[in-house]
């Protein structure tokens, strides 16, 4: 069985998952066969796995920093949530249902044979397991049913790293008071505290330090500085949207439509890789401007985010766009809305029917089961401003609840990688508007820059933009992070807590 260590926080967003994505780089470096785990995530970024499996992302990171393929025994429950106070359950990588919160907390402790199943197959097969907790242990109000943080860590008999962020103020208070509200056999579980995000001298920091390690009775291991790495976030866009890039228009101008429940994200990342692109996030009209493209990417609730585009005038704006030349490319759920007609027969959203944003003749009708499937494809001819898209190769995968039928020209022809069923072709195209289910689809090969080399052409700019390489980009980036974690964290003290266990 595997040596296992496990990293919670005092809070969310404290840095967790980028820390078990460090770790799981630095053991993979020092030789060992290392597998991150994370026994329950809520997230709407999710992944498919070759298998035909979802899992959330956050665990694809940490795969890909531990070198492996992404495997659904990695992260055995998802909470995708569809609203406030519901989210769908995903066991194994397949849809339970939908539950409410008080329904899945009375419900979830049943799902720990699911848990230690996954946990102990990955046990097997590796020499060590990086577990990630979520949100934080001192949740008093959930600890009784806790299969997350504390829980897991001693169905996995795992040592606990905590890790509080400094950033944000208060991380004495944090590391304290989160200590303090555990149980002590919980207490006892935690060897080592590290302090992230931290900008400044750190020997003007070292008599806190001092002072909480006597407090505590628990070493500080490390001080993380405030990392400028370009990694995915979590479970939510958090730091990305909110400094500086939403402000920054570049020669060519990319804008994504924030919606309220906007899933997978991470679709669109490889622009802001290319010189001379801006990629702004939009949450209102008056951000809009005139883009040379607008993304309607996926969400989780697509006729509940047309309406909100629609009450807040964006819908309007962007129909304006597209009549004037404006490149609208609608991802999934987007897709879904740029057509006529959104019928819910089957209540998996809202219920009943809903008038599209009637840009692309096509109807979409919401049915129970949910598409899982990795593809490979390539563009079909494409006509006008991308038409150099024409022929291009690209992989991704699809996660959506319904079909999409209509008289619009497809966009591309898929070859499905696993099991479950999809169709040959993909996606409508008519001019400058169109749309896709596939996720990742500008990730691979040269589809990103054949793009903005379009935009380019448009503006009178005749400019060969270069290929970008997403999987070499995201492979520097873990090893920056695991140098930076080796020169600001006792990694001996991490090699001896992993070593004792509890």
């Amino acid at each position: 069985m595997a040596k296992a260590i496990m990293v919670q926080g005092t809070m969310s967003n404290a840095g967790k998952s980028l820390f078990t994505a460090g770790l799981c780089r630095i053991f993979k470096q020092d030789g060992y066969s290392v597998a991150p785990f994370k026994s329950q995530n809520m997230a709407l970024n999710s992944f498919i796995t070759e298998e035909g499996y979802e899992m959330g992302r956050a665990q694809v990171v940490q795969a890909e920093a531990a070198g492996l393929e992404p495997s659904v025994l990695m992260n055995p429950i998802l909470l995708k949530p569809t609203s406030d106070k519901g989210s769908q359950v995903i066991v194994n990588g397949e849809v339970l249902g939908n539950m409410n919160a008080e329904e899945y907390f009375s419900y979830k402790n049943k799902l720990i044979p699911d848990i230690m199943k996954a946990y102990e197959t990955l046990s097997t097969d590796h020499d060590v397991i990086v577990i990630e907790g979520a949100g934080s242990p001192a949740e008093i109000n959930l600890k009784s049913e806790d299969i997350v943080n504390m829980g897991m860590a001693k169905l996995a008999k795992a040592p606990v790293l905590l890790v509080a962020d400094i950033d944000r103020g208060g991380v004495f208070a944090s590391i304290y008071g989160t200590i303090m509200l555990l149980d002590e056999d919980e207490r006892e579980l935690i060897k080592g505290i590290v302090i992230n995000k931290f900008r400044g001298d750190v020997n003007i920091l070292k008599p806190g330090l001092a002072m909480i390690e006597e407090k505590v009775n628990i070493p500080i291991i490390g001080v993380v500085p405030y990392l400028k790495i370009d990694i995915e976030d979590e479970d939510s866009l958090s730091e990305r949207l909110g400094k500086g890039k939403n402000n920054t228009v570049e020669i060519v101008d990319i804008a994504v439509i924030q919606l309220p429940r906007m899933s997978n994200f991470t679709d669109f990342n490889v622009f802001e890789l290319i010189p001379g692109v801006s990629l702004r996030y939009i949450k209102s009209p008056s951000e809009l401007g005139n883009p040379d493209m607008i993304i309607l990417p996926g969400t989780k609730n697509t006729m509940g985010d047309l309406l909100w585009l629609r009450q807040i005038g964006l819908e309007g704006l962007i129909k304006k766009q597209a009549s004037q030349g404006t490149v609208v490319f609608g991802m999934c759920g987007g897709y879904q809305m740029l057509g006529k007609a959104l019928e819910d027969p089957y209540n998996v959203e809202h219920g009943g029917s809903l008038v599209g944003m009637e840009l692309l003749d096509t109807i979409t009708t919401f049915a129970p089961n949910k598409t899982r499937t990795r593809v490979n494809g390539r563009f079909q001819q494409i006509d006008g401003l991308l038409s150099k898209l024409s022929n291009l190769p690209f992989s991704g995968y699809e996660i959506h609840m319904g079909m999409t039928n209509g008289g619009e020209a497809p966009l591309t022809h898929l070859d499905v990688c696993n099991e479950e069923t999809a169709s040959q072709v993909d996606g409508s195209q008519n001019s400058n508007v169109i749309g896709s289910y596939v996720h990742g689809i500008f990730d691979e090969g040269n589809v990103a820059s054949t793009i903005v080399e379009c935009l380019l052409n448009n503006k009178g700019i005749d400019k060969t933009v270069d290929q970008i390489s997403f999987k070499d980009y995201k492979e520097r980036q873990y090893n920056i992070l695991a140098e930076e974690i080796r020169k600001s964290v006792d990694m001996t003290a991490i090699y001896r807590i992993l070593e004792e266990g509890v």
